[in-house]
C-alpha cells in the first residue's frame, strides 16, 4: 500500500464540467491531511479564488466518526485508526477500493438548501451505479444508498456525510467498489445495525476504480445543474 505524505493537496484538474473542477489523488491519501486540504479549499471557493471541486481519492483503512458518532458503535476500538470529524452522521470506514468524492460546491450558487444538496449526492451515486445494472434506493431516515438483496435483506453500498462551511458543501461520498468488507466489523457502519454493507465486487460485478470514476463522471451532469 502506497500512502502519501502528511501533508495533502488537491491535484490539478484532470478536467472540468461547467465550471467544476474534478481532481484525482493516486495512492492512499491520509485523512487528516485531506480534512485540511478540503477546509483551505472551502475557504478559496467562498472568495471566489478557486473552482468548485470535487476530489477522488482513496483512503488507507481508518474510521470516522460523524458528529453523531454514539460510542457504543465502536465495537473494537483498536481494529483500525479513528478520526474525529466535523461531517454530519455517524462511524464510517475509509479504506482501499472504495472510492471516496469529496463534493466542494458554492450552495449560495445553488438553492442554498443543505437537504436538496444531500438528496442529488444520493440521486448521483444512484445513477452512477445503474450504470452498471445495479438498482440503488432510498430508505426514510436512512441518509445513503442501499441495494436489496434476493433473500429479502438489503445492505448499505454507498455512505454520504456532510459539513457546510458559510453555504460551501465539503466532505461528500464514499462507494464501495471492492473495498475488504471484513474492516467493517469494528463499527456499527452509520449506527445501523440491522443490515449489512455491500460493494459492486460483492455483488458480481467487475468493476474497477476507473469504470467507477467514469460512471460517476457521466452522471454528474445528469443530476447537477450548472447554476
Amino acid at each position: 500500500m502506497t500512502i502519501a505524505s502528511e501533508t495533502a493537496h488537491i491535484p490539478a484538474p484532470f478536467f472540468f464540467q461547467g465550471d467544476v473542477a474534478w481532481s484525482a489523488s493516486p495512492g492512499f491519501t491520509p485523512y487528516e491531511p485531506a480534512v485540511a486540504a478540503m477546509e483551505a479549499r472551502v475557504a478559496a471557493i467562498r472568495a471566489g479564488e478557486e473552482p468548485e471541486q470535487i476530489w477522488l481519492l482513496e483512503h488507507p483503512p481508518l474510521y470516522t466518526a460523524g458528529t453523531g458518532a454514539r460510542e457504543e458503535d465502536l465495537l473494537d476500538p483498536g481494529f483500525l485508526p479513528v478520526f474525529r470529524t466535523g461531517r454530519g452522521g455517524r462511524y464510517t470506514y475509509h479504506g482501499p477500493g472504495q472510492r471516496v468524492a469529496y463534493v466542494m460546491l458554492d450552495l449560495r450558487r445553488r438553492g442554498a438548501d443543505v437537504r436538496h444538496h444531500v438528496f442529488l449526492l444520493e440521486e448521483w451515486l444512484i445513477t452512477a451505479i445503474a450504470r452498471f445494472g445495479v438498482t440503488g434506493e432510498r430508505r426514510a431516515g436512512r441518509v445513503g444508498v442501499w441495494v436489496a438483496s434476493p433473500g429479502g435483506g438489503e445492505a448499505k453500498i454507498a455512505a454520504l456525510g456532510v459539513r457546510v462551511r458559510q453555504w460551501v458543501s465539503y466532505h461528500g461520498v464514499a462507494l464501495n467498489v471492492a473495498p475488504d468488507l471484513a474492516h467493517y466489523r469494528g463499527i456499527v457502519p452509520c449506527g445501523i445495525a440491522e443490515h449489512g454493507v455491500t460493494s459492486l465486487q460483492a455483488l458480481g460485478f467487475d468493476v474497477g476504480m476507473p469504470e467507477a470514476d467514469a460512471a460517476l463522471a457521466a452522471s454528474w451532469p445528469e443530476v447537477f445543474s450548472q447554476p
